[in-house]
């Protein structure tokens, strides 16, 4: 997406509107520890930790959680400690926020079902306590205990704090089309004054929050918490993550599900711009949905999507020379970067296009920005108190350690737009501004561009859906491969990940292998 944490990738949402959006994607395994990957040119494979727990981190292994009450019915609640660098275990640590909800019975109990819904920033715990824990299948909660650990830096685990509201409120709205250099300076001033930020709070932290020392702490919780393989299902960058934990623990993969699933093999660049043509594919569908209902505000029965993009790409221009002010709103003006992130958020979930058109008719006939800014808070988690959840820092710290930035300056962005216009008319301009933020980061990008196989794994379920906006369905395809177990299952449709989203043949797929382990014939499809 566009937004100015740039890179960020995508998390999903199973409560409606409550979209856990995503922007950019910037993907790769990164650690300072040098045994953690073989990362010696782009393409190298993510090598294997050795099999033995080293000494030094037998008494992370070898803790006893507290478990409390969370505050939440039928949830508890427990700190875990990890060393802040695996490659230095004695020189600090972190603490981690895990939460789990017992199984519930009957049936023999499998062991623990760990979930991630992705981000990065995403909180795992959130997630479980408000949709996963309650919202699973009944028989998967009946036979697992489903647990969740917030990343480090995320949430409840240390988590990082870059601005305020007040200043994430001007961050958020700050022109990402910048028309000139004044306005290319303020954009680029906006990066530096969100990665100060991030430094001042957390100058440690940022240079451990990397992807492969989440997926140890992932190996850290399993071994706590009694399970002798790791059992999984993680959406969008959760599917990085556990394909990065498989890739480091192969012989203790159990039944992971990588369900909207990423490519670790990608340049920052070339991510962002498949990713951007993903977004073009989904306003796609859109626009013919649109044009088909009546009163779609970007044009009648008949309109070519072509046209209904040229249309929002107009009303978007609007914006940006008069933002529009709505009463109710705390004087708060819709932005054309604003409106763009709300049209966006709308994308990841084909249940939101009437959401959409409702907003999108308010504004352009009313001159009422209240339902796009809606869109907008909710991709950002924005409250309306005007507090923010830490999902966007984040979001950029994971994602700046992961890999190089897409950019490293404004002329480089300049080069690539008529490309990442060409992948999106709509989207392509902004999105290729957001990708500059890395380029200003304070800590030197740890990771690159590499493949996974985890050789000797068990079958890992890696899920694609063949229109999905923010991880296009090619990355599926290319992860399935990359596995040496890999097995890909298709969903034929709209919307951004494929499980529990209404296929009841992706469902009772995942819901088999989760319960018996039996695995889905690879190149299996949905609809």
């Amino acid at each position: 997406m566009h937004t100015r944490s740039t890179c960020r990738r995508t998390r999903r949402s199973r409560t409606g509107l409550a979209l856990f959006a995503a922007a950019l994607l910037a993907t790769a395994c990164s650690s300072t520890d040098a045994s953690t990957s073989a990362r010696s040119a782009s393409g190298a494979s993510l090598a294997a930790l050795p099999q033995a727990t080293p000494a030094e981190l037998a008494p992370y292994y070898g803790q006893k959680l507290s478990w409390r009450d969370c505050g939440v019915p039928g949830f508890q609640c427990a700190t875990m400690k990890a060393p802040l660098d695996y490659a230095h275990p004695a020189e600090g640590d972190v603490r981690l926020a895990v939460a789990r909800k017992k199984a519930t019975g009957p049936g023999q109990r499998l062991g623990s079902l760990l979930v991630n819904p992705g981000g990065p920033g995403g909180s795992a715990v959130g997630y479980l306590q408000q949709y996963a824990g309650i919202g699973y299948p009944e028989e998967v909660r009946a036979r697992y205990d489903m647990v969740a650990v917030d990343p480090r830096g995320v949430a409840r685990s240390e988590p990082v704090e870059c601005l305020d509201g007040p200043k994430m409120d001007a961050y958020t709205r700050t022109d990402t089309t910048p028309d000139d250099e004044k306005e290319t300076e303020q954009l680029v001033g906006a990066y530096k004054t969100f990665a100060e930020g991030c430094s001042t709070d957390a100058p440690e932290l940022l240079r451990h929050v990397s992807t492969a020392e989440s997926a140890r702490d992932m190996d850290l919780l399993r071994g706590v918490l009694g399970d002798e393989k790791l059992t999984y299902v993680g959406a969008s960058y959760g599917t990085f993550l556990g394909a990065t934990y498989a890739g480091l623990f192969p012989d203790r993969v159990g039944r992971l599900v990588l369900d909207g699933a990423m490519d670790p093999s990608l340049p920052a660049r070339q991510l962002n711009m498949e990713q951007t043509a993903g977004f073009e594919t989904a306003f796609q569908s859109f626009a013919k949905d649109c044009v088909r209902q009546s009163g779609c505000p970007l044009g009648g029965k008949g309109t070519a999507p072509d046209q209904v993009g040229k249309n929002l790409k107009a009303f978007f221009g609007k914006l940006d020379a008069h933002p529009i002010r709505t009463a109710g709103t705390d004087g708060r003006e819709l932005t054309e970067s604003l409106a763009t992130t709300g049209v966006i958020a709308a994308m990841y979930d084909e249940g939101a296009w009437p959401q959409l058109r409702e907003a999108l008719t308010a504004a352009t006939k009313k001159n009422d920005a209240a339902g796009l800014l809606a869109l907008s808070d909710s991709y950002y988690e924005r409250d309306p108190d005007g507090t923010y959840s830490n999902l966007m820092s984040a979001n950029a710290a994971v994602n700046c350690l992961d890999l190089p930035a897409a950019f490293t300056s404004p002329d480089e962005v300049r080069a690539a737009l008529p490309d990442f216009e060409k992948a999106s008319p709509v989207f392509g301009e902004g999105l290729a501004w957001a990708s500059l933020n890395c380029a200003y980061w304070p800590v030197q990008p740890s990771g690159e561009p590499h493949r996974i196989a985890a050789e000797g794994s068990a079958p890992i379920v890696v899920v694609g859906t063949t229109r999905d906006p923010a991880t296009p369905y090619r990355w599926a395809e290319a992860l399935a491969a990359q596995l040496s177990a890999g097995r890909l299952l298709t969903y034929d449709g709209d919307g951004h990940t494929a499980y529990g989203r209404g296929s009841t043949c992706v469902d009772s797929a995942i819901d088999a292998y989760l319960l018996r382990g039996t695995a889905p014939a690879n190149g299996k499809r949905c609809s």
